[in-house]
């Protein structure tokens, strides 16, 4: 819904241009006017009496304003017009690829409030393209990397297999790491299809009752082998929950939080799952010890392709916190971050009863 000063802005811009267009045809037709009583006066122009002289007079008012005012337009209407052409062609760069084009608008024209915020919607428009277009190309050079080099790894140690002469333990460990290694793919293709997914769902479906606290547990034991490798310290502070949601959407919600949890904790850290309830309300907050999320980061972790670890030294594709807030905002809910003092906590507050879409 628009405000009451948006509305004011626009109409003022209506009236802003229709004003101008009403003076520039009055003053055509006084100036035409003008001159033909001019020529009357010296005699140059002769017109008849009565109704004919009132009826000859406006119609060569009439034609002389049509031809003087045409060409006046086409000459002087260059100027007020000069803003739109501008906007046409920083689109039609927009839409050519150039994410770098920016609006200025120059002269009195520019102090106008609703030409101000034409300028500044433009540019920020064009500025989240140009990160958009920075971090999707990121993205297809990382995860190609990261796709890549699992892929490898399947094909030497599966060569290493067909050749034999191994030991029982050298083919178990191949086969370990060639079990790791394609669950690793699988891990990044679903995380690019549930990405997907929910980016092309408008309305909540499929939304029943449950067990919150049931579904936090089960996630909890589908990433054991992650979190018992680094030997991490987990604290499960809640107690029986239930909620109205999507519960496969939700399931995604807190696997990825889990696993980014335990992924940027260091060995021997500490992992902590805490939710509580209000009348109306329940936020589930996961929290893990390790280096903190740097401050500059903090409002754009949650943009496709993002990475706050630029080095890429953590396995990762930056959807993963693109998914959850997507799925918490289906729900009507929201996701909170803080990271301090060695402690970073992701917070999903959702309401206990969700709203089906129709």
């Amino acid at each position: 819904m628009k405000t009451l000063e948006e509305r004011r802005q626009r109409l003022s811009l209506t009236l802003l241009f229709s004003g101008l267009v009403f003076l520039f045809l009055l003053a055509t037709m006084i100036f035409v006017a003008l001159i033909i009583l001019l020529l009357v006066h010296l005699g140059l122009l002769h017109m008849g009496d009565g109704e004919l002289r009132t009826g000859t007079f406006i119609l060569i008012i009439a034609l002389t304003s049509i031809v003087i005012g045409t060409g006046l337009s086409a000459t002087i209407g260059r100027y007020p017009l000069r803003p739109l052409n501008n906007i046409i062609n920083a689109m039609n760069r927009l839409a050519a690829g150039d994410f770098r084009a920016r609006l200025t608008f120059q002269g009195r024209l520019s102090k106008l409030p609703v030409v101000q915020e034409v300028e500044d919607s433009f540019n920020k428009m064009a500025s989240e393209l140009e990160n958009t277009e920075l971090l999707r190309s990121d993205f297809i050079n990382n995860f190609s990397h990261e796709f890549k080099t699992p892929i490898v790894s399947i094909a030497g140690f599966a060569k290493l297999l067909r050749k034999g002469d191994l030991t029982e333990q050298e083919e178990a460990e191949y086969l370990e790491i060639i079990e790791n290694e394609a669950l690793r793919l699988s891990d990044m293709a679903t995380n690019v299809l549930n990405l997907s997914r929910v980016e092309n769902q408008t309305i909540l479906t499929d939304v029943t009752e449950y067990n919150l606290s049931e579904q936090l547990r089960a996630c909890v034991l589908l990433l054991e082998d992650k979190w018992t490798k680094k030997n991490l310290e987990l604290i499960l502070d809640f107690k029986e929950h239930t909620i109205t949601a999507n519960a496969e959407l939700l399931k995604q919600v807190w696997l990825n939080l889990l696993d980014n949890a335990v992924k940027f904790t260091t060995d021997y850290g500490l992992v902590e799952i805490a939710v509580s309830e209000s009348a109306d309300a329940i936020a589930v907050s996961v929290i893990n010890s390790g280096k903190e999320i740097p401050a500059e980061s903090l409002d754009r972790i949650f943009q496709k392709f993002y990475q706050a670890d630029e080095s890429h030294a953590t396995e990762g594709n930056g959807i993963g916190l693109a998914i959850v807030q997507k799925i918490a905002s289906l729900h009507g809910g929201h996701v909170e971050v803080d990271s301090r003092e060695g402690r970073t906590a992701f917070t999903v507050t959702l309401p206990k009863e969700s709203a089906v879409g129709e």
